[in-house]
């Protein structure tokens, strides 16, 4: 007769209630291939359950209960008790990983935490195991399933911001508070995670600077649709000379970009390196089922005894020279002479026009241009010179990932 391993499960939510689920459908799959049939033998909810019970009894504890400081005094206790952990929690994991590897090193325990990440979309696997002798350049990430959805939505139909966020909570993709996705912070949180693991440093929450989708309009959409571009919310992380860069914003993708087909509730990441050149791993990222499928692939490694993902051996050094070609929306006077001043801003920072639209709104025109490849500082600075201008009535900016489109 096989070994049982118990599970104790915190959490019971709509991942936690599919894990439970799923755990019981593949209970005897699980067993054929580890020898060990996994059973819950407890769950903790916010009105029933004994935490300390739970803990001492659990071979395995699985953290789907949200939030960060609950979770966390949990975590810790059981990986500095010895028991390995399987976590969703990308905050937790993002804000307190050092304290999380300590902890676990110090009970000898492994935590995995591959749903952290990007649903089922096995990257924080791809980057530990498939890749640990890769030397990786660069990984980009549509990580966050519900701003993909809005911006696809704008993209498809042509809706405004505020109407596909609508679509997207109506069908449950979105929170009735967004704030977290939409802001760019969720992203951001599991960038972090993933450059921990691509480039071997420890990477903050803090380290990432983030923006989100919510100053996007129809006619960036459109204008993208004119080009053949793709615009997403892109989270990037990057080696720059003996440094890193992590970050996340909107960006303007060519078509014929990995993720620029990466549409609706889907997770995508693409992982360069010399020595594979590039992968691209997509699929869902949002969902009850998807995450606890990818949490349970964890629990299996956990069961079977597979190393857990590495932990960085030193702090990261964070890069300031970030360059990029950008997209600038202008809404200014129409009069003659105003792009001759705006070209001259561009220029006393060093910054070349690549192309140039231009349509008349009455007494307003609006100005849509390309830059060549420009350092973010030189860009911020001439933005702050072009909006003194009192011709300039509104301006924005995007990124564009490659410039070569135009």
């Amino acid at each position: 007769m096989s070994e049982t391993c118990t599970i104790g499960l915190l959490g019971h939510g709509t991942v936690g209630a599919a894990f439970a689920a799923l755990l019981a459908e593949r209970a005897e799959s699980i067993e054929r291939l580890t020898g060990r049939r996994p059973v819950i033998g407890g769950i903790l909810t916010r009105s029933e359950g004994d935490a300390d019970a739970i803990l001492a009894g659990s071979d395995i504890v699985v953290e789907l209960m949200g939030g960060v400081e609950t979770a966390r005094e949990l975590v810790l206790r059981a990986l500095r008790s010895g028991t390995p952990v399987v976590t969703a929690n990308k905050q937790l994991v993002s804000r307190y990983g050092l304290e999380l590897a300590q902890a676990a090193r110090e009970g000898k325990a492994a935590l995995r935490y591959e749903a952290a990440v990007a649903g089922v979309v096995p990257a924080v696997r791809v980057l530990a195991e498939s890749l640990a002798g890769a030397h990786v350049d660069r990984v980009h990430g549509i990580v966050n399933g519900t701003t993909n959805f809005i911006l696809s939505q704008m993209a498809s139909t042509g809706a405004a911001y505020e109407d596909a966020l609508r679509e997207a909570q109506e069908l449950g993709y979105a929170e009735a508070d967004p704030t977290e996705d939409v802001t760019g912070a969720d992203a951001a949180a599991k960038m972090a995670i993933l450059a921990r693991l691509a480039f071997g440093r420890w990477v903050e929450l803090d380290d990432v600077v983030y923006e989100g989708i919510a100053h996007l309009t129809a006619e960036d959409m459109a204008y993208a649709r004119q080009f053949d571009l793709a615009l997403k919310l892109v989270g990037t992380a990057e080696r720059i000379d003996d440094g890193l860069s992590v970050r996340v914003h909107p960006a303007f993708l060519p078509i014929g970009h990995p993720l620029a087909s990466i549409d609706g509730a889907f997770n995508a990441v693409t992982i360069e390196s010399s020595a594979i050149t590039e992968i691209t791993l997509s699929g869902p990222g949002a969902g009850g089922p998807q995450t606890a499928s990818a949490v349970l692939g964890d629990v299996v490694s956990a069961i079977s005894g597979a190393p857990a993902p590495p932990d960085p051996q030193e702090p990261a050094l964070i890069a300031s020279g970030v360059s990029s070609a950008f997209y600038l929306h202008l809404e200014v006077a129409d009069r003659p002479g105003v792009l001759a001043q705006i070209a001259e801003r561009l220029g006393l920072q060093g910054i070349s026009v690549k192309s140039v639209l231009q349509d008349g709104l009455g007494d307003t025109a609006r100005l849509v241009i390309v830059t060549h490849t420009a350092s973010e500082r030189d860009f911020a600075a001439a933005v702050e010179l072009i909006g003194a201008l009192d011709v300039v009535r509104a301006v924005r900016s995007i990124r564009v990932i490659d410039e070569h489109f135009v």
